[in-house]
């Protein structure tokens, strides 16, 4: 099951929120703090304003009225409000207790600051050492009611757009990477891999330069092998078609059998030596799997004399195809192979898998040592060297694994259990994904062409 926190996209998506939501609140913390400072710096400074602007105008002039909400009261008038307990401003709301310190801090020392009584507008009794009366100025709110709604508004603001920013900029980082990783998988798989264009930051760029050009000396090295060993086993063909034609008129029956029977055999390894050097995709007419298992099995008796009987459970359906040359000659080689070192029932199985169409080929034969398994598939490798003689290359499970691979799938060479008492042969277990196998023929088509020219 694929995790989107698995990818390098979902995990830049988690960083880029996580950091930004972190610097957001950390924003929003500092500049609430600045702002409470910043408003109370204001009303001190208002408030000082005003006190002096009140002592001026009783020292220049009495007479004139004040402003509204700025009086002057008398200090044996009943509504001077009382001195604060011994407590201090402890049951005053925080903005305000500070407030009333900086406000302490600002006016002249043994002046008496206290605050209005509860429930009326908000005020400020002020009298200094040399002041008769008491001065009573309003206080601006410390707070304003909107101010916070408005600031998480264009927090969020600024947040959504600096996902969205992030996002994209982690959608362009990530798309080199993603090209890359497809690329790397299909060379891996043996397929025909286009340059992936060099884009990104330079590390990504030298990474991607690095991989391009591993990819054309190791398609030129391929291409190379490909051109001698199809060239020697094209020269091969007609010396060998001559020598069949001399050993066909030899007089002596018993000499003449085996000669054709080793110049059979020597054609048949130049025959595998030219699948395994061909190096193009395949463009024949892709077919349903399941019936040409069923349309094998039943031929391959009638074609290989004293062939062991073929048992076929193929519950894939109509929707598992695959090239017919290169399923041809996937259950060929499969069926040659244990026809020659397996034992009877040999079996071919389908079925639709978690992760891909399943294609297994398997005998009741001795298998293979578990050492011997990973060697089972490299070419020029036979695990018997006492089978030399009889026409084996030691070709034929590496033609298999390359033919599967070419074809978007994965082969996997293991001992089969046949899940009763009977004892397990050597299987072929091959793997090809939903988006390969089920590709409409039409696109099939396209893409193979696609793939030649690229070639």
């Amino acid at each position: 099951m694929r995790r989107p926190i698995d990818s390098l996209f979902g995990r830049l998506v988690l960083l880029v929120i996580g950091v930004l939501v972190l610097s957001h609140v950390a924003w929003f913390a500092v500049i609430r703090v600045e702002r409470d400072n910043n408003q109370t710096r204001y009303a001190v400074e208002e408030a000082t304003f005003l006190v002096d602007a009140v002592r001026q105008h009783i020292a220049n002039s009495p007479n004139q009225p004040l402003p509204s909400r700025v009086r002057v009261v008398a200090s044996d008038s009943p509504d001077v409000p009382k001195p604060a307990p011994a407590s201090g401003d402890q049951d005053v709301p925080p903005p305000m207790g500070r407030f009333l310190e900086d406000l302490r801090d600002r006016l002249p020392d043994g002046t008496e600051v206290r605050l209005g009584e509860p429930g009326a507008p908000p005020s400020i009794w002020v009298k200094g050492i040399k002041d008769t009366d008491w001065i009573v100025v309003p206080v601006q709110p410390l707070r304003p009611p909107r101010s916070r709604d408005r600031m998480l508004v264009w927090l969020a603001i600024i947040f959504s757009t600096a996902v969205m920013a992030a996002l994209l900029a982690a959608w362009q980082l990530q798309q080199p990477l993603r090209s890359l990783a497809q690329a790397v998988a299909r060379f891996g798989r043996g397929q025909p891999t286009p340059p992936v264009p060099e884009r990104g930051p330079r590390e990504l760029r030298q990474l991607t330069h690095g991989f391009n050009q591993m990819v054309r000396e190791v398609s030129q090295t391929e291409n190379d092998r490909a051109v001698m060993l199809a060239g020697v086993a094209h020269d091969l063909k007609t010396p060998l078609a001559r020598l069949r034609l001399r050993a066909e008129m030899m007089e002596e029956a018993k000499l003449r059998d085996g000669v054709v029977r080793d110049v059979d055999s020597m054609a048949h390894i130049v025959d595998q030596f030219l699948v395994f050097a061909h190096d193009r995709a395949d463009g024949s007419e892709p077919i349903e799997v399941d019936q040409q298992c069923e349309k094998i099995a039943r031929t391959y008796r009638a074609v290989a004399p004293g062939a062991q009987p073929v048992q076929t459970r193929l519950e894939a359906g109509p929707d598992f195809v695959l090239p017919a040359a290169t399923l041809d000659r996937v259950l060929s080689n499969l069926l040659d192979n244990a026809h020659a070192y397996g034992a009877p029932p040999v079996v071919i199985e389908t079925w639709r898998g978690a992760n891909g169409w399943k294609l297994r080929v398997a005998d009741h034969g001795g298998g293979i040592a578990p050492d011997d398994l990973i060697k089972a598939s490299r070419p020029f490798v036979r695990l018997d060297p006492a089978r030399g003689g009889s026409g084996h290359s030691g070709l034929g499970l590496a033609i298999v694994e390359r033919l599967a691979r070419r074809a978007g799938g994965e082969c996997e060479i293991g001992n089969y259990d046949s899940g009763n008492h009977d004892s397990g042969g050597l299987q072929v277990l091959m793997t090809f994904p939903f988006d390969v196998a089920t590709r409409p023929v039409a696109e099939r088509r396209v893409g193979a062409h696609r793939e030649e020219r690229a070639i």
